[in-house]
C-alpha cells in the first residue's frame, strides 16, 4: 500500500485564503478516503501487517482532528457569516443548505465512529472483523458532501462575503487549530 502523499499531489490553501483552504481540506479528506478503500483489499491479502497499521493510525489521526476541525470550520463559521451576509434578503435556500450539511455532519460523524472501531481493530492487528460496509458507506457520503460543498456552498460563500468576513474565517480557522496569527 503506498503512502497517500505519494500518490497525487494535494491542493495547498492558506488561512489567509479560507475558501481554498477549505477546498483543500476536502481534497485531503478525498485523499483519506482513497486511503481506506486501498486498506481493504490490503488487509485481505496481507492482514493487519505494518504497513496496514500505519494507515489505519494515520487516518484515524486525520478523522479525529482536521476532519472534525473542518466540520466546525463550516459550522461555528463560514455557515453563520453565510446566513449574516443575507441579513434583509429571503435566505431560506441558504438556510436549507447549511442546515442540509450540518445535519450531513452528523451522518458523517456516525459513519466515522463505525470505521474508526474497525481501525483500532487494525491498529491493534486484530482486523478480523473489518467493516468493509462501514468504509463504503463513510467515502460514498463524503464524496457527495464533498461536491454539494464544493459546486454550492463554496462558490456561494465567495460570492456573498466580503473580504472581513473571510479574513475573520481564516483568523478563526488558525485559532481553532492553536496556529499564532500572521502579523
Amino acid at each position: 500500500m503506498k503512502s497517500d502523499a505519494l500518490d497525487k499531489p494535494t491542493p495547498n490553501g492558506s488561512f489567509e485564503v479560507p475558501l481554498e483552504m477549505l477546498r483543500a481540506c476536502h481534497a485531503r479528506i478525498e485523499d483519506q478516503c482513497s486511503t481506506l478503500r486501498r486498506l481493504v483489499p490490503h488487509l485481505h491479502r496481507h492482514g493487519a501487517d505494518d504497513e496496514a497499521r500505519l494507515a489505519a493510525a494515520n487516518v484515524m489521526r486525520y478523522f479525529d482532528t482536521a476532519a472534525r476541525d473542518h466540520h466546525d470550520d463550516e459550522e461555528v463559521d463560514l455557515f453563520p457569516a453565510l446566513i449574516e451576509s443575507m441579513a434583509g434578503s429571503d435566505a431560506v435556500c441558504l438556510r436549507e443548505l447549511t442546515a442540509g450539511l450540518a445535519a450531513e455532519h452528523r451522518l458523517l460523524e456516525a459513519a466515522w465512529q463505525r470505521v474508526r472501531t474497525s481501525l483500532e481493530r487494525v491498529v491493534a492487528g486484530k482486523p478480523e472483523s473489518f467493516d468493509v460496509a462501514g468504509v463504503s458507506t463513510l467515502v460514498d457520503l463524503y464524496e457527495r458532501h464533498i461536491q454539494r460543498e464544493d459546486n454550492e456552498l463554496l462558490p456561494m460563500a465567495q460570492r456573498l462575503l466580503s473580504d472581513g468576513q473571510l479574513e475573520q474565517l481564516g483568523r478563526a480557522m488558525r485559532e481553532r487549530r492553536g496556529i499564532d496569527p500572521i502579523g
